[in-house]
């Protein structure tokens, strides 16, 4: 375990408490806890708060609920907002819909290295496992578990992780819902890009930005094992739009935007 890190846990969420819940569940039983836990709420309802509030009393490290105004899909600026007030040197980010192996967070922090960002990986649950998890609220999942998808990125086996490496330079497969960054090198790009409103491509336009400005992507599997909960896809009216902001960043070697954790 390295000693020298802080490390902060922010979960992006929206409007899911159910899911929400079964996350904070799974940190509960982390055999490494982060420092704290922040929860970037994109305008969920009251519902979201009042079960942050309940389980603000159970946790024995600090939760923190930031929040702003349903004004549409506005991620990135939450996601900033919440970034800010972290105390951690080290961020490990996950969504509201991602239930933690117990030792996710454990994984994470062996794994941080100076001049890298982290890339995970997630195994998926179907439909119907999820049904069947809202009943049974049973989140202990493996990669035996039936109903899942991708058991290779549900398997935990320290040992052979470094088998896969993966492109240190290739942006194309970043997911905000499994990734860790030091939070310096968050700043030195200046954070999520505001400017990507709507769906889409604002994890893998930071991840272009953070290889731009000199550092590389270190790809886990095998180990931050991670399981996500089925959902119906989210609009992508705005997709477009967002892909052209990561593509010209992409071709224009962008490593710092304009309009994101501040405003340049």
């Amino acid at each position: 375990m390295q000693s020298d890190i802080s490390c902060s846990l922010v979960i992006a969420t929206y409007n899911w408490p159910e899911a929400l819940e079964l996350v904070l569940q799974s940190i509960l039983k982390q055999s490494v806890l982060p420092l704290e836990v922040l929860i970037a709420d994109d305008g969920s309802k009251e519902e979201t708060a009042t079960l942050i509030k309940k389980y603000q009393s159970i946790f024995s490290i600090p939760l923190k609920h930031f929040w702003h105004e349903d004004d549409g899909f506005r991620k990135t600026i939450i996601l900033n907002e919440t970034y800010r007030n972290a105390l951690g040197n080290y961020i490990v980010q996950i969504d509201g819909d991602i239930i933690l192996n117990k030792h996710f967070i454990e994984d994470h922090i062996n794994n941080a290295k100076i001049g890298y960002f982290i890339k995970g990986s997630r195994g998926r649950l179907t439909k119907e496992r999820t049904e069947l998890l809202f009943q049974t609220k049973n989140i202990n999942l493996n990669f035996l578990s039936k109903g899942l998808k991708s058991r290779i990125n549900a398997s935990r086996l320290p040992f052979l992780s470094f088998l896969f490496w993966g492109s240190p330079n290739n942006s194309r497969n970043i997911k905000g819902c499994n990734f860790a960054v030091w939070k310096k090198d968050f700043i030195a790009v200046n954070g999520y890009n505001n400017d990507l409103i709507g769906w889409g491509h604002e994890d893998i336009e930071l991840g272009e930005r953070l290889i731009n400005s000199g550092l590389k992507k270190k790809q886990l599997k095998l180990v931050a094992v991670c399981f996500h909960i089925y959902h119906n896809e989210y609009s992508r009216h705005n997709e477009s739009n967002n892909l052209t902001i990561y593509l010209n960043a992409v071709k224009q070697k962008i490593s710092a935007c304009r309009n994101g954790y501040q405003k340049l």
